[in-house]
């Protein structure tokens, strides 16, 4: 799958996309490739505060559950609500229907973020 090149990416596989003030978080194709298929999502409360590196939300699947880190600062505004009764749409479509959650955005995006070519570096290497 081609990384979708408007994105930004973290080392620890979420996505951001940035619209205004708002930043909109999932977890790449690669990682939710890596767990497999999703059976459960445990999402962020809605206001609250998220600091780059948080523990944001947990992803299950039949192999593993994994953390989701926030990429950015700011305060939970949406989650993704069909997630709860289909969390394979993660899965299906990890850049549009399968989005976690959304943030207002606190301040500058870190320069930790990668773009879609220095992510696709990171993977090329991990293989």
């Amino acid at each position: 799958m081609t990384l979708p090149q408007e994105l930004r990416y973290t080392t620890t596989h979420e996505w951001v996309r940035v619209e205004n003030d708002t930043a909109t978080i999932g977890i790449s194709e690669h990682a939710q490739s890596l767990l497999g298929d999703l059976v459960f999502v445990d999402l962020p409360a809605l206001e609250k505060t998220l600091a780059v590196g948080d523990d944001a939300a947990v992803v299950e699947s039949v192999k593993a559950a994994a953390d989701v880190y926030s990429p950015v600062d700011g305060v939970v505004i949406e989650v993704n609500s069909a997630l709860a009764d289909k969390p394979e749409l993660i899965n299906q479509d990890p850049y549009s229907t399968g989005w976690l959650f959304k943030v207002k955005l606190v301040g500058e995006l870190p320069l930790s973020l990668l773009s879609a070519a220095e992510y696709q570096a990171m993977l090329n290497e991990e293989e």
